[in-house]
């Protein structure tokens, strides 16, 4: 028998699945997440205050893990640019998709299509 605390990952990778439209965009996201959350500790004994530090109480230590549970707590999520605007910021068809890290839950998540 299963039990939902039998599983090593905490959150699930299917509950965090759910949360974005694929697995590229979970680790792209991520790891995007968890180099703030890295910076920002790196740089509390400098008073600076530039990062956004995590948004979720965790007892994990590793900037990943915080990052997931961010993640599956819908305290991050992404918006996608079309590849117009890509090319507008001269960046080129080739770059990354996500557009990066913004705060706010699920319902910020969109898709752009292009007309």
């Amino acid at each position: 028998m299963a039990y939902e605390d039998d599983i090593m990952i905490k959150p699930s990778i299917e509950n965090l699945l759910e949360r974005v439209d694929s697995k590229f965009t979970l680790v792209t996201l991520a790891s995007r997440r968890a180099r703030q959350i890295n910076a920002y500790f790196s740089q509390l004994g400098d008073g600076v205050g530039a990062q956004v530090p995590p948004q979720v109480t965790s007892s994990a230590r590793k900037p990943l893990s915080i990052a997931f549970q961010e993640i599956s707590g819908d305290k991050i999520s992404y918006e996608r640019i079309s590849d117009e605007e890509l090319a507008s910021v001269g960046r080129g068809a080739n770059a990354d998709p996500v557009l990066g890290v913004v705060e706010g839950g699920a319902g910020s998540k969109s898709t752009d299509d292009a007309s």
